[in-house]
């Protein structure tokens, strides 16, 4: 069954599994873009985002006989993109931060008393001025959507402090489009 999504772009992995440069160009022009967007989310920062991203592909490429068809291509390279980006701000000593040690504890019942309906904008800067482990959550949460298992593995936390930390990180981004 090659029409399978697994085989998106078998024949130019294939290729670059060769050595083809021209199928290894291709491939980069088909998911810079989208692997950039998702070390930015992590990163926030372009120049670091672009060097993440420079490094995954060169590493992707080296690797690429280790690729089995297992998920996509892009799948596994989002990966390789994300780990690279989180382990980038570990190296920074940019930690997540836990649950215990974040000065905001906010009530429980605070999330039915919104009556505010936030425009996609107000969201993304809400994420911005987010603290670092709650933006890293809400990002590989809501938008690379992986799930509080595979975000616990990432960031070498608990699948409960995952879920926990999502939580808060939730109430606090709406605490803050509210003020927007």
């Amino acid at each position: 069954m090659e029409n399978n999504i697994l085989y998106t772009h078998k024949s130019l992995v294939e290729e670059s599994k060769s050595g083809h440069r021209n199928s290894q160009y291709q491939l980069y022009e088909l998911y810079v873009d989208a692997m950039y967007n998702v070390s930015m989310r992590i990163l926030g920062t372009k120049e670091d985002a672009e060097d993440i991203v420079q490094e995954s592909f060169i590493d992707a490429f080296k690797n690429l006989n280790s690729f089995r068809y297992e998920s996509t291509f892009g799948s596994w390279l989002k990966r390789i993109v994300v780990n690279k980006s989180i382990n980038f701000l570990k190296l920074k000593k940019i930690p997540v931060t836990g649950i215990d040690e974040h000065e905001y504890h906010l009530s429980e019942n605070e999330q039915e008393n919104i009556d505010l309906e936030p425009n996609i904008e107000s969201i993304k800067k809400g994420i911005t001025l987010l603290p670092t482990g709650y933006k890293q959550i809400i990002n590989l949460y809501l938008i690379e959507g992986y799930d509080h298992v595979e975000i616990g593995e990432i960031l070498e936390i608990s699948t409960s402090t995952s879920k926990s930390q999502y939580h808060r990180a939730k109430k606090k981004l709406i605490e803050i489009i509210k003020t927007l």
